[in-house]
């Protein structure tokens, strides 16, 4: 796209047209030379496109790569090291404007890599609100990974931020492999990621990165939010802590990505990479043959699971299994190996016909919740709590099954009953 577009909030209002479209913006008023990327990672089929596979092979896929991960490589030099800068202003980079809620210009496309001195590498997301020319405040959810290290380390922590990453990196970032296992070897288990040193701080990235910023999380707290968050509802303000950026490297003519806060490409981020997660769980104590988080739920908080029953406890195991495989599920529904479970409407009928609520509903009061349902009961530095629902919407155990059986009509060639306009 050619026209020029200005980062205040006219890229993320175009960008959200265009959902589940990718588009490359090759004007941005505000900052001539620059390429912002929006939408790579917006539909399941890029995915499976970038990795060489189907789509209904991604589930395995990252199971896979998830119980099998592999260290990537070291090189000497990398792309994302072409241009080096010492020198810079955060004003400079094409940083979005997204809503008028919003609390300012933030990074919401950023994978942050840091070390936990005990469990090592460790990489996840963290928004960042621009606040100015060298400093972000990131939103660090507490209890994780990053939140965990920065609580062993005493003084700043350091932290490379990498901007317009694989597609496959992407995921593993969004995954969550047993303590110890880096999400970098998953990212390499998917694709090819080899990494390079940063220049200033022990860690390394992946060499094909569009930007990193090198820098520090400090001991310094501010104001962080509102913000639209994945639920597409404003995540509240919160003291959260400060990123002092020390270096800037990047490609020559780097592409900066865009993602647009509660749009597709947040939603299958976020929600995807779980699904190995909760396939593996509930494989432990039942067979599961299928996991997808819903995107109606938000792409986080809700899930079907498709089992091949063999017992009368296998949907409720696979039901608190489903939990544990994710902590911030809400409701889960457990159907039989012939409902599709990407189909929102076969799902619907499965409940309609094999459920009952005074049989089939299993309800788990004051359970630990999302911090991004505004439904639940949020107090500054506790767990989120919420009630949680699952629903076995599979064939009652020991009931004839040709009772709950669609009838099948036989297919047809309908061009021999109708008749084309050309003959």
């Amino acid at each position: 796209m050619d026209r020029p577009v200005s980062t205040s909030y006219e890229l993320a209002n175009v960008a959200h047209a265009l959902d589940g479209r990718p588009v490359l913006f090759e004007n941005i008023v505000e900052h001539p030379g620059w390429r912002v990327c929006a939408g790579p990672c917006s539909d399941r089929r890029y995915f499976s496109m970038d990795l060489g596979i189907n789509v209904d092979e991604l589930l395995p896929y990252l199971a896979r790569a998830l119980a099998q991960p592999k260290l990537p490589p070291l090189v000497n030099h990398g792309p994302c090291q072409e241009v080096v800068l010492e020198d810079f202003n955060l004003y400079d980079l094409p940083i979005l404007l997204h809503l008028p809620q919003d609390a300012g210009y933030y990074v919401a496309s950023n994978v942050a890599i840091i070390k936990d001195p005990d469990l090592g590498r460790n990489m996840c997301y963290h928004r960042l609100l621009r606040l100015d020319e060298r400093r972000f405040a990131a939103r660090i959810v507490e209890r994780r990974g990053t939140a965990t290290a920065l609580s062993k380390t005493d003084g700043d922590l350091p932290i490379a931020i990498c901007i317009g990453v694989s597609l496959a990196t992407h995921l593993a970032a969004s995954m969550s492999p047993p303590p110890g296992i880096d999400e970098l070897s998953v990212a390499h288990a998917l694709s090819p990621t080899p990494l390079v040193k940063c220049l200033t701080i022990d860690l390394e990235v992946p060499a094909d990165a569009e930007i990193v910023l090198e820098g520090r999380i400090t001991r310094q707290s501010v104001s962080e939010g509102p913000f639209m968050d994945l639920t597409e509802t404003m995540d509240i303000i919160r003291q959260q802590p400060v990123i002092e950026i020390d270096l800037i490297t990047h490609r020559r003519d780097p592409i900066f990505h865009a993602l647009l806060p509660g749009g597709l490409e947040h939603k299958l981020l976020m929600g995807m990479p779980r699904e190995p997660t909760i396939f593996a769980e509930v494989n432990k104590d039942v067979i599961c043959t299928g996991a997808i988080i819903t995107p109606g739920g938000a792409s986080w908080l809700h899930a079907i699971v498709q089992i091949d029953k063999r017992g009368p406890e296998d949907s409720k195991k696979a039901i608190e299994a489903a939990f544990r495989g994710h902590g911030s599920l809400k409701h889960v529904w457990v159907v039989d190996t012939d409902i599709d479970i990407y189909d929102p409407t076969a799902v619907e009928w499965a409940m309609a016909t094999r459920f009952q609520a005074d049989r089939d509903l299993i309800i788990y009061p004051d359970q630990p919740g999302s911090s991004l349902d505004p439904s639940g009961t949020h107090i500054p530095g506790k767990k989120s709590r919420t009630a949680k629902m699952g629903l076995d919407c599979t064939i009652p155990w020991g009931a004839d099954a040709d009772k709950f059986q669609k009838g099948q009509y036989a297919p047809v060639d309908l061009d021999n009953y109708i008749r084309s306009p050309d003959k």
